[in-house]
Order: structure tokens, then C-alpha cells, then sequence
């Protein structure tokens, strides 16, 4: 694969301080506690898209979390040698067949949080056919 500009200076980064042979469980470690860490900015509140883009501090902060979410997720596929946006497009491939933007759009929101009785049964089969 042929790195992408982001991929190569993020592998470049990390060769220059030789921090680019970490295990491939070091690094989902690291995604799932900077997560966490982006989870902690709204621990105590549910803001909105709007209340983040005027809390300048706050912003910062979200920026910094998904900053270092991004950065352990294409180190994961640069160390790898995969594309990061092929692994992206797959996915929404596989999401769109899995719900259907009509069937989703027209459904019934029951619940707080938009969740509802078609999403919620689609990922109980889903789970259940894993099993």
C-alpha cells in the first residue's frame, strides 16, 4: 500500500523517536483509553454540537482526545501496511446494507437518544447470529 500523507508522517513520527514497533494490543489499549478520556469530557454534561463550538476550552479539549484517537488508529494501519480509507469505506458499505438509509430515516424514535425498536432488534439479530 502506498501511504497517504498522514500515514507516512504519522509512521515518520513515530520512527524518529522509535516508538513504531509497539504490539498491536499496546495500541487498542491506547485508542480505548484515550476514548475514555474523550467520554470524561462529558461525564457531567450532554452538551450539543453548538455548546462545543462556543466553549473554546472545551472544544480544544474534544480536539486534543479525537487528535490522539486518530493518531493510534492510523499508526495501527501504517505499522500494518492497510489503508486507513479503505478499511473506511468497507465499513460504510457493510452499514448501509446493514440499515438502509430510507428504512432508517422513516422509522419510529421511541426512546431518549433517537434509539428505537427496528435499530435495536436489527443489532440483537445481528449479535445473536454470532453465537
Amino acid at each position: 500500500m502506498k501511504q497517504d500523507n498522514i500515514t507516512e508522517e504519522i509512521v515518520n513520527f513515530l520512527k524518529d523517536r522509535g516508538w513504531d514497533n509497539p504490539s498491536p494490543g499496546a495500541l487498542a489499549k491506547s485508542i480505548s483509553i484515550e476514548s475514555s478520556e474523550l467520554l470524561e469530557l462529558f461525564q457531567w454534561s450532554d452538551d450539543s454540537f453548538m455548546n462545543l463550538k462556543e466553549n473554546p476550552e472545551k472544544l480544544e479539549n474534544l480536539k486534543d482526545e479525537i487528535g490522539d484517537i486518530i493518531i493510534y488508529c492510523i499508526q495501527i494501519t501504517g505499522l500494518l501496511g492497510i489503508s486507513y480509507q479503505d478499511i473506511v469505506r468497507t465499513k460504510l458499505k457493510k452499514v448501509k446494507k446493514k440499515y438502509p438509509a430510507k428504512q432508517m430515516k422513516n422509522r419510529d424514535k421511541k426512546s431518549i437518544g433517537g434509539s428505537d425498536d427496528l435499530y435495536l432488534k436489527i443489532k440483537k439479530e445481528e449479535r445473536e447470529s454470532k453465537y
